[in-house]
């Protein structure tokens, strides 16, 4: 057993299973519907539900970890007197990680004989939960506290995220795109096509005109970015918001150019970036050579 620990947080977006057969505490995240509060649990059945909701015309509202929150997080972990390597979103895609980090300095006043390692990830959602999974299993295959680290540092930005949306109002809610051009998006069948560069934000790179369109252009990035590449038994997460047609498209079109590729995986994005985003957004994160949008 490793003599230390990883933890993250519900939007590492990984499923409650994956993180329960491994042991991985996790912070979660809150959202509220109408007046009734939340916990992301990150399980399948909740992630769904919320997206049938939504579909109905539920509006979600996502709140930040609060410093308190982390501090007695972080409390727990370090009272096991094992080091910790903590995870979470990118710093610039949340207010949390400031919290955290003010949480963190506390913590290690407390336990001055211990280490705990707040990790700027510079990923968002299955991007993180990639990290997270890669970081784990070489813990798991004895790698260091120390080279643990090292590794994650020296790969996070090699983990490529790519994203679209299928309404562009919960962009426009959420300040992305501004009343005038989600109109406009709307009335021209406009597809954004997302990505996430080295600096940790999620930016607009493409507009499809429709669904199919940006679907191709998401399934062309994944082939580019792997053609060259030795990719026997790369894992590659989709995460799909009620959209698991399209979802698969995206898989067999991979399976077919890539054979040889390891694990495809086909799960429910989480509550939070999904709040966000909206019913039938479809995201594929996987390691490369190098993040580039084209």
């Amino acid at each position: 057993m490793a003599d230390y620990i990883i933890a993250t947080s519900s939007t590492s977006d990984l499923p409650r299973t994956w993180l329960d057969k491994h042991q991985i505490p996790f912070i979660a995240y809150s959202y509220t519907v109408g007046d009734q509060l939340f916990e992301d649990d990150c399980r399948e059945e909740s992630r769904q539900k919320v997206y049938e909701g939504m579909r109905r015309g539920d509006l979600l509202k996502t709140s930040m970890i609060n410093e308190q929150e982390y501090f007695d997080f972080f409390r727990v972990l370090m009272s096991s007197g094992k080091n910790v390597i903590f995870l979470d979103m990118s710093q610039k895609m949340s207010a949390s990680y400031t919290n955290c980090a003010e949480a963190a300095e506390r913590i290690r006043t407390e336990f001055p004989a211990q280490q705990l390692y707040v990790m700027d990830t510079r990923c968002i959602s299955g991007g993180l939960g990639l990290l997270v999974e890669e970081m784990i299993l070489r813990m798991e295959e004895g790698m260091s506290f120390d080279e643990v680290i090292r590794w994650g540092e020296e790969n996070k930005l090699k983990i490529a995220h790519r994203f679209t949306v299928d309404d562009l109002k919960y962009l426009k809610m959420g300040g992305r795109v501004s009343n005038a051009s989600a109109l406009v998006g709307s009335l021209l069948n406009i597809k954004p096509v997302l990505y996430v560069p080295d600096g940790g934000t999620l930016d607009v790179v493409k507009k499809a005109r429709g669904r199919k369109a940006a679907l191709n252009s998401i399934l062309s990035g994944v082939l580019h970015d792997l053609s060259g590449e030795d990719i026997s038994g790369k894992r590659i997460h989709i995460l799909q918001a009620d959209c698991r047609e399209d979802a698969a498209f995206i898989r067999d079109g991979i399976k077919q150019a890539h054979p040889e590729a390891g694990e495809i995986t086909i799960t429910s994005l989480g509550v939070v970036i999904g709040a966000h985003c909206g019913p039938g957004l479809l995201t594929v994160f996987y390691l490369c050579n190098g993040r580039n949008p084209e």
